[in-house]
């Protein structure tokens, strides 16, 4: 039997997970059946299943990706640029869009004790990487001085939450780049 390398082996399961994305953001949790991940991958249930236990830890790989994906903008750029890639295309469901999955992780946190307590450690992450950027803006002397830091990053990710369930009900995305403007400079110091 050919030896499969490293790379053919994250090559397909990063097929599986953006395959899965697409299923969850169009059908959620439930509605993503086997019969159906295996049509939108492309793949066997068996191939599915060899990389990931079953669909719960498939949707958990998933929204890890996710989580560690969204942390990395966050360091980067901050987690107003997280919401502006969320309007980017929030009606899209491919490997670029954060929406489907956020909303499912919303959900499960509210119907899912189990889901919770695993998720709580990627939760944190998203909190400190937000922290963490707050304080070096802080430090370089562009963000307000006024409110605590972690006042600032509570704000921010009420405001992503309520930006995912504005998107998640479909409401028109028309004016929020303005909204998101604001949002940025409520947290910038002021000049002048």
């Amino acid at each position: 039997m050919p030896r499969v390398s490293t790379d053919q082996l994250a090559a397909r399961r990063q097929q599986i997970l953006d395959g899965a994305r697409a299923c969850f953001a169009r059908y959620g949790y439930e509605g993503a059946t086997v019969r159906r991940l295996e049509q939108v991958t492309g793949l066997s249930r068996g191939a599915i299943f060899h990389h990931y236990r079953d669909k719960d830890a498939l949707f958990l790989a998933l929204a890890e990706q996710d989580a560690r994906r969204m942390a990395d903008v966050v360091a980067d750029q901050g987690l107003v640029q997280v919401m502006r890639e969320l309007l980017a295309d929030p009606g899209s469901a491919d490997e670029r869009s954060w929406l489907g999955t956020r909303l499912e992780v919303s959900r499960r946190l509210r119907t899912d004790p189990e889901f919770r307590a695993r998720w709580s450690s990627h939760s944190a992450a998203l909190t400190r990487a937000t922290r963490e950027r707050l304080e070096r803006q802080r430090r370089a002397g562009t963000l307000r001085d006024d409110v605590p830091v972690p006042v600032l990053a509570q704000y921010l990710e009420l405001v992503l939450e309520g930006l995912v369930s504005h998107l998640a009900m479909g409401l028109p995305a028309d004016d929020l780049d303005g909204v998101l403007d604001l949002v940025e400079g409520a947290v910038r110091r002021r000049t002048g």
